[in-house]
């Protein structure tokens, strides 16, 4: 008799929404999850009152995987300013969403991060993106996020200070390089829904998940050692059968596990937390670094969107680097505090580091022609899937629609 019906090798959004699929049409299932608590990449951390999540991170509340699965009420969800501050020539210049924030979207037209037609192209590019159907938008001709911005007519500084660290922190990478499916998947959600935290982190969207299932149906601390047929075999020695395994781990596990599959190449990125007894601004918006120099792509001052993020009293600062090359953890956070003692002033000298995350794999990477076509297979063989943000498109989305596709691959084959 098999251990289980179906085993889920990893407990992060893809193997909680494939858990909650299968347990819908009554199939009894047990996730393996190696670390202490559910989430996988998505997890928040307490920190002497701080909630830190795991690299900065937002929810897109138009996802619609995530509308239809998640209690968007229930995580109490709090929101971003619809635009941003762009830091250009020693100032930071407002870019708003004319469509959320009229009078601040006039005094946008006006902002040097972009000539006067590169906010009217802005407005051609939303227009698109709304008008096309989601399927549509992710079966356009597929070239790099650059350089459909360049073929749309944006200006080389509207690319450079805005478009570059903005979906720059979004795919974690600010060559712009990543599809530009990816991109028009994106601008479409930040079009048409709000960007927001959960009051309490964003590891309440997988403890919400988690919380569906029987306590049972987690093992937490189970590191999956190898793979072979329809046998699980754990760091501790234990095996495990079932009638079918569900590999759901982030891309370079699931290719550790069937070599069959393809190397995943990943982004990294480092978040830098800081506590500071006053906040270097007053409003829950993200700032940019439009000039290039410093190490810092972007910054936010979390428990201004969401203040259970910090403790009475104290604020929490979150700035994020992308380029981390032939730094260690030293030289890294001092010119950090560096580029920011230039935006912030002497104030930055006082505020107290928290925690370094240094993510070595915290996002696919899907450069054309990654996303062709959009979703890649759940179904290795019959008893053998997978699920991932690696097999849709680099997101909490993708991840979650991943999880539901190989749920319903295996009751198909059940």
């Amino acid at each position: 008799m098999p251990d289980a019906e179906v085993i889920i090798i990893g407990a992060g959004l893809a193997g909680l929404c494939c858990a909650r699929r299968l347990q819908e049409d009554g199939v009894a299932v047990l996730l393996l999850e190696g670390a202490d608590a559910a989430g996988g990449r998505v997890r928040t951390d307490e920190v002497e009152g701080f909630l830190l999540d795991r690299g900065f991170q937002v929810l897109f509340t138009a996802y619609p995987e995530a509308a239809r699965t998640l209690d968007y009420a229930g995580l109490d969800l709090k929101p971003f300013y619809p635009g941003a501050l762009v830091r250009h020539a020693g100032r930071f210049h407002r870019l708003a969403d004319p469509w959320r924030r009229p009078l601040d979207g006039i005094k946008t037209l006006f902002s040097p991060a972009g000539t006067l037609a590169d906010k009217i192209r802005m407005a051609a590019l939303r227009r698109r993106v709304l008008n096309t159907a989601l399927e549509d938008l992710l079966q356009r001709p597929e070239t790099s996020t650059r350089e459909a911005l360049h073929a749309a007519g944006f200006s080389a500084k509207m690319i450079t200070r805005f478009f570059q660290p903005f979906f720059g922190g979004i795919f974690l990478e600010p060559e712009l390089e990543t599809s530009s499916r990816m991109f028009d998947f994106v601008f479409r959600m930040l079009a048409s829904g709000e960007t927001v935290l959960p009051a309490r982190g964003m590891g309440s969207i997988p403890a919400q998940l988690a919380a569906a299932l029987p306590a049972a149906a987690v093992r937490l601390q189970c590191r999956v050692n190898r793979l072979t047929a329809n046998t699980i075999t754990l760091d501790t020695g234990e095996r495990l059968t079932a009638r079918a395994i569900v590999i759901a781990t982030d891309g370079p596990e699931a290719a550790r596990l069937c070599p069959e599959l393809p190397a995943v190449p990943m982004q990294q990125v480092v978040c830098c937390y800081y506590a500071a007894h006053h906040p270097p601004l007053d409003e829950p918006i993200l700032l940019l670094n439009g000039e290039g120099d410093g190490p810092v792509n972007n910054f936010c001052v979390p428990n201004l969107v969401a203040p259970d993020y910090a403790p009475a009293g104290a604020h929490l600062i979150s700035a994020t680097v992308l380029h981390t090359v032939l730094q260690d953890e030293k030289q890294l956070e001092l010119s950090v505090r560096m580029q920011l003692a230039k935006w912030f002033g002497v104030q930055v000298q006082r505020w107290r580091l928290l925690k370094i995350y240094r993510l070595a794999h915290a996002l696919p990477r899907q450069v054309p022609p990654a996303l062709q076509p959009p979703q890649r297979p759940v179904r290795l063989r019959p008893g053998l899937y997978v699920c991932g943000d690696h097999r849709d498109n680099a997101s909490i989305n993708g991840a979650m629609v991943s999880g539901r596709r190989a749920a319903e691959a295996v009751l198909a084959d059940l």
